[in-house]
This record gives C-alpha cells, sequence and structure tokens, in this order.
C-alpha cells in the first residue's frame, strides 16, 4: 500500500477475548480499527464495576491454566503483571472436602495421565473407582481435535460416553460431573462427548502440569482488559461502547458496513467476536444476515444462565485453599467459591472475608431474589467451611447472567461456524468458533481473534501476522498412540466403508 492509499477499515464487533485481540493486532499494523461493544465497558463478561458502595464486583471470576500460553505472551507484551502465583485448588460436596489437588508442576513430572490420577489427593473416591476411567483413555486418544473426530463425538453426550467406556457412577458423580459442570457449564446429559474430550484433554489430560492455575490479583477489566484498551487506542484504534450491532450492509456479496440503530460504520472487513446470545440477537434483528443458512443456523445453537455472586463478612474467616469448586449442592448446578482475600490484592487487609461465589447453569436460581440467593451462598458456604456459620454478611453483591456461557450441547457441532463465512471479508471469532489450534474457554476466544486478524492480512497484503502460540505437542506415547489409531480407522473406513455411523 503506498502513502496516498487508506488504510483498510476493519470493525470489530464485541470487546471481549477475541475482539480485543484482533483490534489490538490490526491497529498495530496500521489498520483503520474500530470496535464496537454493546455494554458499557470493553470486556464483555470479565468487565468489572462498582457496587453503590464503591466495592469492585465482576461478572464471576476468572482462571488462567497453564496451557494459555498466548495470553501469557500477550499480557507480557502490554507490560503488565496482572496475576497471582500458582494456586492449589479443592473440592467439595454437602459431605465436605473431596478432592484437593497440588501445583502439578512442582511434582515429579510423569507421563500423562499418571500424574494427574497419583498426585491428585481424593479423600473418600476408592481406587477402585479411579482405575475404572482406564478405558476412558481410548476415548481420549481417538479424539484428536480434528474435524472427524467432532463429528463422530459430538452426537454423544458426556453421560453416554462415559457408561459406554465403563467409568463407575461413583467416579462419574464424584469427579467427571463436576469437572463438566464448571468446565462446560452442564451436567453430562447435555455435554456433547466431543465437548468433554476436548476440554478434559486440554486442561487435565494433555501434561502433568496442565490443570495449574493462576488468578487475576483483582478484576480482570481493572488488571487486563483497560491497560489492553488503551494500547489499542494508542496505536490508532477506536474503541466505542453502547453501540449495539442491529445489521451488516451486503454489496456485490462483501460487507460494506455495520449498522448501529441510526449510525453506518463503513467496514472494508468486518470481524464478529461476540458469544452465542450476542450473535443470535444480531442475526434476529438483521435483514441482511438472515438471508444466510449459516447464520439462521446459529438459532439452533444455545448458552448457559450463569449467577455470579460475591459476599462481604464481618469477620475474617479461614479458608484452606483460595479456589475451590463444589457438586452435589444441586442436581444440575455446578458452582466454586473463591477467597479473595487470598487472590485480590484490594482486599488482602480487609478485616473480614471477601468471597467470590459462581453458578454455572444456575436457571433454578436466577428467579430467586437477591436475599434469598444471598442467604442460600452463605448456608453452602458454610457446609463447606463451617466457620462460615459464625460470620455475619455484612455487603453482597448478585449479578445474573442469563445465557452467557456456550453450551456444547450434543449436537450442536454441525451449526457452529468456523472463522471464514460465506461473505468473503465476515469473520467470526470466539470461544465457540471452530478452529483446529485445541484450545478452550478465554485461551481459545483469543487465539480465534488473531487468527481472524491474520486473515484480514491475508485479505488485504498488508502487514504482519500475529505469531500464534500453537498448544504443547502431545507427548510421544500419545502421540504414537493417535498415530496408530488413525492408521486403524483409515484401513477399517477402505475395508468396511459403510459399516458404522460416523
Amino acid at each position: 500500500m503506498n502513502q496516498t492509499q487508506k488504510s483498510p477499515k476493519v470493525v470489530v464487533v464485541g470487546a471481549g477475548w477475541a475482539g480485543l485481540g484482533s483490534a489490538y493486532h490490526l491497529a498495530k499494523q496500521g489498520y483503520d480499527v474500530t470496535l464496537l461493544e454493546a455494554g458499557g465497558y470493553p470486556g464483555g463478561l470479565v468487565a468489572g464495576w462498582k457496587t453503590a458502595q464503591g466495592r469492585s464486583v465482576e461478572a464471576g471470576i476468572h482462571g488462567f491454566w497453564y496451557p494459555y500460553r498466548n495470553i501469557f505472551s500477550l499480557v507480557e507484551q502490554l507490560g503488565l503483571q496482572p496475576f497471582t502465583d500458582w494456586t492449589r485448588s479443592s473440592q467439595y460436596s454437602p459431605n465436605g472436602l473431596e478432592v484437593e489437588s497440588p501445583i502439578f508442576q512442582q511434582e515429579p513430572r510423569l507421563p500423562t495421565p499418571l500424574g494427574t490420577f497419583l498426585y491428585t489427593r481424593f479423600k473418600r473416591l476408592p481406587l477402585s473407582d479411579r482405575l475404572s476411567a482406564l478405558p476412558l483413555l481410548y476415548a481420549v486418544v481417538d479424539f484428536d481435535n480434528s474435524d472427524e473426530a467432532w463429528q463422530r463425538y459430538d452426537s454423544v453426550t458426556a453421560r453416554e460416553l462415559f457408561k459406554q467406556f465403563g467409568v463407575s457412577a461413583r467416579l462419574y458423580k464424584e469427579s467427571f460431573e463436576p469437572m463438566l459442570l464448571v468446565g462446560l457449564f452442564a451436567p453430562g446429559e447435555q455435554c456433547s462427548a466431543a465437548a468433554a474430550l476436548g476440554m478434559l484433554y486440554y486442561f487435565i489430560l494433555a501434561h502433568q502440569p496442565d490443570f495449574d492455575v493462576v488468578w487475576c490479583r483483582g478484576t480482570v477489566g481493572d488488571q487486563i482488559f483497560r491497560p489492553w484498551v488503551e494500547q489499542i487506542e494508542t496505536a490508532g484504534g477506536r474503541v466505542l461502547t453502547q453501540k449495539r450491532v442491529s445489521d451488516v450492509i451486503i454489496q456485490d456479496g462483501k460487507a460494506t458496513g455495520v449498522v448501529c440503530g441510526e449510525e453506518v460504520f463503513e467496514a472494508d472487513a468486518v470481524i464478529f467476536s461476540v458469544g452465542i446470545t450476542g450473535m443470535q440477537k444480531i442475526v434476529s434483528s438483521s435483514a441482511t444476515l438472515r438471508q444466510f443458512p449459516e447464520f439462521c443456523n446459529l438459532m439452533n445453537l444455545s448458552a448457559i444462565d450463569v449467577l455470579a455472586t460475591r459476599l462481604w463478612f464481618d469477620r475474617k474467616v479461614s479458608v484452606p485453599l483460595p479456589s475451590n469448586a463444589c457438586f452435589g449442592f444441586d442436581n444440575t448446578t455446578g458452582w466454586t467459591f473463591f477467597d479473595l482475600n487470598a487472590l485480590h490484592d484490594e482486599w488482602k487487609d480487609q478485616p473480614g472475608s471477601v468471597i467470590e461465589a459462581d453458578f454455572y447453569h444456575a436457571n433454578q436460581l436466577l428467579p430467586m431474589s437477591d436475599a434469598d440467593i444471598v442467604a442460600k451462598v452463605h448456608r453452602d458456604l458454610a457446609t463447606c467451611v463451617p466457620e462460615f456459620r459464625s460470620a455475619k454478611v455484612i455487603d453482597s453483591s448478585v449479578i445474573r447472567l442469563s445465557k452467557a456461557v456456550t453450551h456444547f450441547a450434543p449436537g450442536s457441532y454441525q451449526s457452529m461456524l468456523s472463522g471464514t463465512t460465506s461473505i468473503a471479508n465476515l469473520l467470526m471469532s470466539g470461544d465457540w468458533i471452530i478452529t483446529r489450534h485445541g484450545s478452550w474457554s478465554q485461551e481459545k476466544a483469543y487465539v480465534t481473534g488473531l487468527e481472524a486478524a491474520n486473515r484480514v492480512i491475508e485479505q488485504f497484503r498488508m502487514g504482519s501476522p500475529a505469531p500464534i502460540i500453537p498448544v504443547e505437542p502431545d507427548e510421544p506415547h500419545i502421540d504414537i498412540a493417535r498415530t496408530t489409531n488413525r492408521m486403524l480407522r483409515d484401513w477399517a473406513s477402505r475395508v468396511f466403508p459403510s459399516l458404522w455411523l460416523p
């Protein structure tokens, strides 16, 4: 591009991990970037704000796991130091403490998945039940994140998968189901087996340290997103809030503008970086996008309710570990609670405990009054840590997030979009977008944002692509097992081409 030419205009819709990732890289490469956010704050679901009393709250608390190599690289580029040290975690049921996890990278490294099985400290689960998971390793090997693997496993529920491979009822109830409730945010009968395998492998089974996690020392909005937005603006990008997209202008097969009510933002390329619920609202209001079957098919997808609460107590309660997952309190709901005195700088010297408790698949909790929700949270905390019974709640925050996080339901893969669409310059990113990178959650959203930016760069041949760090390769024994399995599958498909369902 010579000096007389204008920079290509790129409109990015949604200011979460994906949208900020796209906007930041493209602005640095000289593109004319406008980032539109429907809410009042950049950051989407992780944007933080203040209560009426001036106390910090956010829509849940988000961990950063050992495999988040791209996010850790980003934070280093931004010159930030937002994270705690690696933390240990535990798991509770109504019967009390069930599991404690070490910091796995500090233990002697064993071939996967031995470290996960041997170093995790189960308080009640018998060894015989834990061993019943061994046959499931075949499915872990067989699911290699390829399109074929997703097609094979996506129509099966996670519960049915574990049942087929002989996982004991107790192991499922006390280990796998809780992981699904706080990892995929739904019970096993409502989760795709493909998503369950992908999530479990990425966060737990691929390499011994993968379950190790750090946390922001304050809200993600304050610690990461606000300084990130400042750097986007310094690079020349515009970040506009309260801009709800209602349509896209398509001319000659290309997107030429994004409509927000009465405003039109001209575009040479458009990147959508919103969640499923937000994208469905845009499609519903867009006379243009409704003409494309791929966007209409998004209506087959669904999202899950989340309830985020924060409680301030009149005294300091000793919580054994800072991050905790809980199961068995409500049949279809998982929840987590965090000791913010240990994690957030703001509350380190607070005289009373500050606890974040977040509930996933919280459909039945959202209609309750704030007072009833706070009372329930207090009771549940006291069941896990009895000292909470004598502590009094002096302030609280209740945030209801209807249809807030992606539901990887059985059969949903066929309706999800890849990073490219039938509109050449309209691209997609987010944690629900199909990608072969292999990451999940926040890391996946950020990676797909970089992938979208790189597709823009490829189209306009201007700037350098963003480097994307791949996930750590499979360990040699897993790589050999997967290679052998693929060879056997290829041979079987040639000899018996129509014998089995895909």
